[in-house]
């Protein structure tokens, strides 16, 4: 870009330049050829001053010339005076050969000028002259018949004008040559300054693609602010699909943990063959359920509005049906209080990980009780929303903890077995139906308390 700029501005400049300097020389040289002429013309009035005229109309100069050339021979200054009868001329007109002015009279007051004309100079070499003629009539003695017309021819060398405008051709190219480079360069400084912003966004980008930096940086040109924040954006989205799609392997992974753990208690329990055919029946479809739900829900990244509304206390017996079977050693009594009216209106999938993984908590921090609420949340004629808490026995969360126990990845015992992500999965979930989540004590059993308000009319 900065070459092709540079290109651009280096015709431009060559092209303006190239004219200013044509137009210059040919507004010099037409300078140059109005003064010579008006040269020749001061010449040909002091000659008209000085001119007498004999009664046999010989010439005859009375006065000095108006410049020495005028008296030597050859000098590029020349003088012809056009009479009827012949023509006089002066001592520098001796010699070269002039173009040919015999019986050229022009009109009282009219007035030539012409050039460059072809001449032979005093040394035998081709040269050229500007001629310019003054038409002028002679009054004798006062007598009308006396009178008679003549012309005043004043030629000069055209060298001394050639060799003027060589010379303002000279310094004019060279000046403007000086002045074309110099704002080349500074219009090369200028094109670097203007494009700062933008080599720096390439540098930022680089950097970005070497992992250097995870961003571009949010001080810009206002002109380039929008392609910086769009490179922001579809960084961000990038990193947000990637980031969403680990998060939905790591729930999917974490959700089959449960019905796996079934089986294999299932498998170490001795059960007859019917029993735990029919225990693997159960649990690969719910299996197969999880898988569905997951895959689902990372690509359409969000739940259904107006969902059918769900009861609860189905899902709920299925979960801790499977709950009691993984964590039968500690006899944990999972105890029920739930209103008839209380539903899920969403995704079968969502209440079935929102459970699974608030029960699944209780199971696993509980000594031996766990104690499921549900009631409706009402407001006015809207659809009811849902009050869900799940309390257990067990050590309790202490404040301080809470806000790490929510993040994924983080256990709120490190010796105890788990992944760290099933009460983010529960938050995320509550995010995408626009509840809330508190968690504190359980005042009636001692233990973690989680409270899940979802407001009605989604």
């Amino acid at each position: 870009m900065q070459a092709r700029q540079m290109l651009a501005a280096a015709a431009g400049l060559v092209a303006f330049l190239a004219l200013a300097g044509y137009a210059l020389n040919a507004a010099f040289a037409d300078t140059a050829r109005n003064n010579l002429r008006e040269r020749l013309k001061n010449y040909a009035t002091s000659y008209a001053a000085g001119i007498d005229f004999t009664r046999d109309r010989s010439l005859y100069i009375r006065e000095q010339p108006p410049d020495p050339r005028f008296d030597v021979p050859g000098s590029g200054l020349y003088l012809e005076v056009v009479m009827p009868e012949g023509q006089g001329n002066s001592m520098s007109a001796e010699g070269p050969l002039l173009p040919d002015n015999q019986g050229r009279l022009l009109a009282p007051r009219q007035e030539v000028f012409e050039g460059p004309l072809d001449m032979t100079q005093i040394d035998g070499s081709e040269g050229q002259v500007y001629r310019y003629g003054l038409g002028l009539v002679w009054g004798g003695d006062g007598d009308p018949a006396s009178e008679f017309p003549y012309t005043i021819y004043v030629m000069e060398d055209s060298r001394a004008l050639g060799a003027q405008l060589r010379l303002f051709r000279g310094a004019l190219w060279f000046y403007l040559g000086g002045a074309g480079i110099i704002l080349l360069l500074l219009q090369t400084l200028v094109l670097r300054w203007s494009l700062r912003p933008l080599r720096h966004v390439i540098n930022e980008l680089t950097h970005v693609q070497r992992g250097e930096s995870e961003r571009m940086s949010e001080h810009h040109p206002r002109e380039l602010e929008p392609l910086t924040d769009s490179i922001n954006a579809l960084i961000d989205s990038e990193r947000s699909h990637l980031e969403r799609q680990r998060n939905t392997l790591a729930d999917l992974a974490h959700s089959l943990k449960t019905p796996l753990a079934v089986l294999r208690t299932e498998l170490d329990s001795g059960e007859s063959e019917a029993t735990l055919r029919q225990e693997l029946d159960t649990q690969l479809k719910r299996m197969g359920n999880l898988v569905s739900y997951q895959l689902a829900r990372a690509a359409s990244g969000g739940h259904k509005l107006f969902s059918a509304a769900i009861p609860l206390e189905s899902t709920a017996e299925e979960i801790v049906s499977g709950l009691e079977k993984v964590y039968a050693a500690k006899r944990v009594l999972c105890e029920f209080e739930i209103d008839e009216k209380a539903c899920f209106h969403g995704e079968a999938g969502d209440l079935q990980e929102l459970l699974g993984n608030l029960l699944e908590n209780a199971f696993k921090w509980a000594r031996s009780r766990v104690l499921l609420t549900a009631k409706p949340h009402l407001d006015g004629n809207r659809r009811s929303g849902l009050l869900l808490v799940v309390e257990d026995d067990g050590p309790g969360i202490a404040p301080d903890d809470i806000a790490k126990v929510l993040q994924r990845g983080v256990r709120g015992d490190e010796r105890v077995q788990g992944h760290g992500i099933g009460l983010s999965i529960v938050q995320d979930l509550i995010k995408d139906y626009r509840g809330e989540l508190q968690v504190g004590r359980s005042e009636e059993l001692g233990g973690a308390r989680f409270e899940v308000r979802l407001p009605p009319g989604l």
